[in-house]
């Protein structure tokens, strides 16, 4: 590392030495949840990382004998952070969580050893080695890379305690939902099974290639997953040109096109006749009640975005893989479609995660139907 470099590095983790922490000092479990959260939305808003790190004291438990080594503990990590930075409890008693906030772009891989070495260096200094082995140290970078070296769960959990905690909140209705997911899709599968026959067969007469199409998709927590639809594509064709379109719609810079003002491709010269007619009606999505029955989707949530949509996202749109699994109609299917620009897709899909019930389930479910056959917003 060059001198330039190591001097940066410094200045940009050097602590103001300040008292040791007292006991009222360190955020409470809740509290300390509620700023990563917090911390999170604001680091989508400015750009600027931040580094969570999580002690786990393991058995150094809040007893008579160990009291005065947590305090040590505590009294050390004060030591070796900014005033800025945000310590608690990230589970009472057993985890202690830093955040340093607001760390400069260009230095945020090589911060964590030096975070590393200087916590480490400061608990080995008031620790015996015994103690100081019970201590294990992790680090969680917000925002994360999500590419495609880790396409089964890009995101980190550990910056997402508010997200596990509303999830245990909804477990009952999660229940019900996932049961009114099996219910509604095995029971459509069923009656439309003559449906789902000829359209197989169109497809399969039209023109060359498989009945379905599989196609790789984001899910919830950026799990990837196979997608399905009905085959409404000529094969072998070049994806360029929905790449850039997609590029530009998440950018803000696609224009509306057609009498509808839709922002999207209305004049695909990949799709097939019959593809074209499919699309208009939704009957491709059909194949999709099996992604349910597995449990990859629902019937009500976000749609799932394809690997090369999601690294065109902004920090905060990666919030909609995130706060609701993904689903075949939700609120953009139901409110305009394509005539949506992708921000306020992306609001509808947050407000839909805010909201998310049984009761708004059935309601959107209701409107599917006349959104599908009024063919409002569909190419």
């Amino acid at each position: 590392m060059k001198v330039s470099e190591e001097k940066r590095l410094t200045a940009a983790v050097s602590t103001k030495e300040s008292p040791p922490l007292a006991k009222g000092d360190i955020l409470s479990e809740d509290h300390f949840n509620r700023m990563i959260a917090l911390e999170r939305k604001r680091a989508e808003r400015s750009g600027k990382p931040f580094l969570l790190m999580l002690l786990d004291t393991g058995k150094l438990l809040p007893t008579e004998k160990n009291g005065k080594v947590l305090q040590d503990v505590l009294s050390a990590l004060a030591l070796s952070t900014r005033d800025t930075d945000v310590t608690g409890w990230y589970q009472h008693n057993a985890v202690v969580g830093i955040m340093f906030t607001e760390i400069a772009v260009d230095l945020k891989k090589s911060i964590l050893a030096t975070m590393l070495l200087r916590v480490s260096g400061a608990l080995r200094d008031c620790l015996t080695l015994e103690q100081f082995s019970q201590i294990s140290i992790s680090f969680h970078l917000f925002p994360e890379d999500w590419d495609d070296e880790t396409p089964r769960h890009p995101h980190d959990s550990a910056l997402y305690p508010d997200l596990r905690e509303a999830e245990d909140d909804r477990r009952l209705s999660r229940l019900f939902k996932r049961a009114m997911d099996i219910t509604g899709a095995a029971m459509l599968l069923l009656l439309l099974s003559p449906v789902l026959a000829v359209i197989a067969i169109a497809v399969k007469l039209s023109s060359k290639g498989p009945m379905l199409f599989r196609q790789q998709r984001v899910g919830q927590y950026g799990a990837r997953f196979t997608f399905l639809k009905f085959r409404s594509m000529y094969v072998n064709n070049n994806s360029d040109i929905h790449k850039e379109y997609v590029r530009q719609l998440i950018a803000g810079k696609a224009e509306q096109k057609g009498k509808d003002g839709v922002f999207k491709l209305t004049n695909d010269p990949r799709i097939t006749p019959v593809g074209r007619f499919l699309r208009r009606t939704s009957l491709d999505e059909l194949p999709q009640f099996f992604n349910v029955l597995i449990g990859e989707m629902s019937l009500v949530g976000p749609r799932p975005p394809l690997p090369y949509e999601v690294e065109a996202y902004d920090v905060w749109h990666r919030r909609r893989l995130l706060e609701a699994r993904p689903g075949i109609t939700g609120l953009w299917q139901v409110n305009g479609r394509s005539r949506t620009k992708f921000d306020d897709m992306v609001r509808l899909d947050l407000q839909y995660a805010r909201k998310q019930s049984l009761w708004l389930d059935l309601k959107i479910l209701l409107r599917t139907p006349s959104a599908v056959f009024s063919g409002d917003g569909a190419y």
